[in-house]
């Protein structure tokens, strides 16, 4: 296949709100040792893109400067040492920067299949929030059986992946939303129990049921101290943006009497062998409940606008009003 030697792509003019997302034009890129190229069919809209875009999220050296953090799409290059994938095979991707363009190269084991009913569109939403919900949360780490799983945010992105995933490995999911609609929505992708957190306190709630075993949180400031005292002795509480701050005051002793492990991890700068051994994990233990019968999991696609519309892909990211994923289509 002979591919044009230039494209259109999503550039920034400079730092700023969705206003500074323009169209660009960029040289198709070739692959390297190692990668493929994908023809772009859809692109995934993630919370670290809005971030980048504001210019506290800088790439990695070496990476795009481009945004879009993953991509599904047809391989349409192939490099050298590459053995996984041929020429016209159709798969997701998590890239590190650059999925905002009709071409993007990747590495080629951070490739995975389309999975089983799922259309291809919708499969650019997948990538960076299976990566990231699975490689913190479950990757390398014993669960306790029927355990308590407490996600904050579980309408969002981040929020609906971990529900769904948490509910197929049989734990006992808690989320918070913002509203009655947001709540149906979350105990329709699995949830035991959604609590409107502008109406009640999760900590009681949690309390009562013995206690969060794991919490994955978004939110953090004064969200850290309530998620200790939610916690079971023993859990880990996972940090993974800080939407209400980073910075606070916080009473450790409770975190050393109940034996809390506090973390929290950046997907993007993790070493390319770990992404690879998540993506081969995921492959051999996720993907296959998206082909049970019925379905255990599900992409949770909210709406696609055009690449070019890429703004308003942002603005109504920023509003909080989606319920799952918004995606860019080519």
């Amino acid at each position: 296949m002979t591919l044009p030697s230039q494209m259109k792509v999503i550039e920034m003019r400079e730092a700023g709100g969705p206003d500074v997302l323009i169209t660009g034009i960029r040289d198709v890129p070739a692959p390297a040792a190692g990668e493929v190229v994908i023809k772009v069919t859809a692109a995934g809209v993630n919370g670290p893109d809005l971030v980048q875009r504001r210019g506290h999220y800088p790439p990695p050296k070496g990476a795009s400067d481009l945004l879009g953090l993953e991509v599904a799409g047809e391989i349409v290059a192939i490099g050298s040492d590459q053995t996984a994938w041929a020429i016209g095979d159709r798969v997701c991707a998590l890239t590190n920067g650059g999925g905002y363009a009709e071409y993007v190269a990747v590495n080629a084991s951070h490739c995975l299949p389309i999975p089983e009913g799922v259309d291809e569109i919708d499969a650019a939403g997948l990538p960076e929030t299976y990566f990231t919900v699975w490689s913190n949360v479950f990757f390398g780490h014993q669960l306790k059986q029927n355990g308590i799983f407490l996600v904050h945010g579980g309408a969002g992105g981040i929020g609906s992946t971990a529900i769904q995933i948490g509910a197929a490995m049989g734990l006992q999911v808690y989320t918070t939303a913002d509203s009655p609609d947001a709540c149906a929505y979350c105990e329709n992708l699995g949830a035991k129990r959604a609590i409107d957190f502008k109406q009640d306190d999760f900590v009681p709630i949690l309390r009562e049921a013995g206690g969060a075993n794991i919490i994955l949180d978004i939110i953090g400031g004064d969200y850290v101290a309530r998620n200790i005292k939610a916690a079971h002795a023993d859990a880990r509480i996972i940090q993974l943006a800080f939407n209400l701050g980073s910075k606070i005051e916080l009473d450790l002793m409770p975190v050393m009497l109940k034996r809390l492990t506090l973390t929290g991890s950046t997907l993007r700068s993790r070493p390319e062998a770990f992404k690879s051994a998540v993506a081969a994990d995921l492959q051999k233990l996720v993907w296959p409940f998206f082909a049970a019968k019925p379905a255990k999991l599900r992409a949770t696609t909210f709406t696609s606008i055009p690449l070019a519309d890429a703004a308003k892909a942002h603005q109504l990211m920023e509003s909080g009003s989606q319920r799952g994923k918004i995606l860019l289509q080519l």
